[in-house]
């Protein structure tokens, strides 16, 4: 809806957003219950609250991501001395490392308004157009999940962040009329869990887009520490430690341990947080020295007890641990992959040696199953051929002593027959 209180064609129309049990904010039924993970990115609820007030305020007080706020500064104060709204920003990484927060930031470091969207919430152009043409001028829109935008609101949106206008067609048929709407100055603060997906144009829009990296435990004490100020908890040194080493080097993630080990040590101690109740509290919530869960556990588990280290297709691995594909694939893959427990690989999912050696098993005799294709057979370079040969270069064959019908030497087509004949092609 523009200021004038006319309706774009296209926009969504009010409705009752109050939810109903079993059901979404629009009607629709939901989805089953997802299985509450201690070390899950996404927050909700009273989670989501709590983190809000943990939330740093402003860069000095952000913590990590050196790079990033040194690179940040520079271009919040320039838009500051130049008395100019700031360029539009791109932040892109993994869930639960501060881009949210960051937004906010750039909002509060700007003194300008915040207004916060998602791209699943923007799947035609005149929902965009419906919050762009309320903006006020300098105002900071964070659009989280970029990605998710449909194709014709992305459209709409390269024009309103390049020249910040936008076209709206009014009415249908013959009497639909273009119009062009001004939009004030703003800056676009995208957030986005998978650069990949975001089309050339819209990303080469952003004046300075940046990677969020994952946090060493150094870097995620100072996090804990943080937080058990804010929370009113004891924390000591090494209690601290702990929680971080098992946060998957993730914020979020850290702030959560943190608070299901407070609720641990009030209900079981006198409310201290040493090592040993943190280690005794993580091993009440599942959560090993590692930082893995149970599904991560169960994963690591099916592949190594029921199918040998692998191969295994993903289907038949989720299957053997009772969950959907999509939540092996996108839940408990990523962080598996990253400590080189897991590697994805043509022919399915293989268990790497630190996965043996993290349940203290020995991979079985022969060939490593958890070797990456190339590193089999003593072949460096490439894998071995169809055939269980090297492909070596062989001398040619002495007169009278050539391969037999049938035989090869490391060629592609063994044994494969010729449609045309009955016998063997044969180099």
């Amino acid at each position: 809806m523009n200021r004038g209180g006319t309706m774009f064609p296209g926009a969504a129309t009010p409705r009752d957003e109050t939810p109903t049990p079993g059901r979404t904010a629009v009607g629709r039924p939901t989805a089953a219950e997802p299985v509450h993970r201690p070390v899950a990115a996404a927050a909700d609820g009273e989670d989501r609250v709590t983190e809000a007030t943990l939330r740093p305020k402003d860069l000095d007080g952000f913590i990590g991501q050196a790079r990033v706020r040194e690179q940040l500064d520079l271009v919040l104060r320039a838009a500051r001395q130049r008395s100019v709204t700031a360029d539009h920003v791109l932040l892109s990484g993994a869930p639960g490392l501060g881009k949210t927060t960051l937004a906010m930031i750039i909002a509060a470091e700007m003194g300008a308004p915040l207004r916060i969207t998602s791209g699943p919430a923007i799947q035609r152009p005149g929902d965009l157009a419906a919050v762009l043409a309320s903006l006020t001028g300098g105002e900071v829109l964070f659009l989280d999940e970029i990605h998710r935008m449909s194709r014709p609101a992305e459209e709409m949106l390269y024009l309103a962040m390049e020249d910040f206008r936008v076209d709206v067609v009014v009415g249908t048929g013959l009497d639909a009329t273009a119009m062009s709407l001004e939009l004030p100055p703003f800056t676009l603060v995208g957030a986005t869990t998978r650069a990949g997906l975001l089309p050339p144009p819209l990303r080469d829009r952003f004046g300075f887009t940046a990677h969020m990296e994952f946090y060493d435990p150094a870097e995620l004490e100072r996090v804990v520490h943080r937080s058990a100020q804010l929370l009113e908890v004891e924390v000591e040194p090494a209690g601290a430690a702990e929680i971080a080493g098992r946060s998957r080097g993730t914020p979020r993630i850290a702030n959560r341990l943190l608070r299901r080990v407070r609720d641990y040590a009030e209900v079981t101690a006198d409310g201290a947080v040493t090592r040993q109740i943190a280690s005794a509290a993580l091993g009440v919530y599942e959560v090993d020295g590692r930082g893995l869960d149970r599904l991560d556990r169960a994963v690591l588990h099916a592949l190594l007890k029921l199918f040998g280290g692998g191969p295994v297709g993903l289907s038949t691995l989720a299957v053997a641990v009772g969950e959907e594909r999509e939540t092996v694939e996108e839940v408990a893959e990523p962080f598996l992959v990253r400590e080189g427990l897991l590697a994805r690989t043509p022919r399915g999912r293989v268990a790497m040696p630190a996965a043996w050696a993290h349940f203290g098993l020995v991979p079985p005799p022969g060939p490593s199953r958890s070797a990456p294709p190339g590193h089999q057979n003593g072949n460096s370079g490439q894998a071995a051929p169809p055939g269980g040969r090297t492909g070596r270069t062989t001398s040619p064959a002495a007169p009278g002593t050539g391969p037999r019908d049938g035989e090869t030497h490391g060629c592609p087509y063994e044994n494969r027959q010729d449609a045309g004949s009955s016998g063997v092609i044969t180099r």
